[in-house]
């Protein structure tokens, strides 16, 4: 009988280790799927932000569609709404995802 306690006793240990293992799977899986991605995405974000300039087309996560007449160094835009009409606003305000769309439509209806 104490040999069977003995022997129960053993194993527990390797459950732990086991956990442990289980665990780091998770954490890595976490990172690659959602940690990873998301951080590669604002990087890129910040990098067309950064680039733009004067007569890119561009949409505001509010959904305001209009033209870059000027940009600020204090990190803020002119954004042209419609001829003559201007409002300023945040680098930061601009959708990556609508700009692009919109470009690659006005793309292929030029050619």
């Amino acid at each position: 009988m104490t040999q069977l306690v003995v022997l129960l006793q053993a194993q527990g240990g390797g459950g732990f280790s086991l956990q442990l293992v289980l665990l780091g799977g998770m954490i890595l899986v976490f990172w690659l799927f959602m940690i990873r991605p998301q951080a590669r995405k604002a990087k890129q974000a910040k990098q067309f932000q950064e680039g733009l300039q004067k007569g890119d087309k561009i949409v505001t996560i509010a959904g305001i569609h209009g033209t870059v007449n000027k940009v600020n160094d204090d990190g803020t835009i002119m954004l042209e709404t419609s001829p003559g009409s201007y409002i300023k606003i945040e680098r930061s305000a601009i959708s990556m995802e609508w700009t692009n769309n919109i470009n690659k439509a006005a793309a292929t209806t030029a050619k």
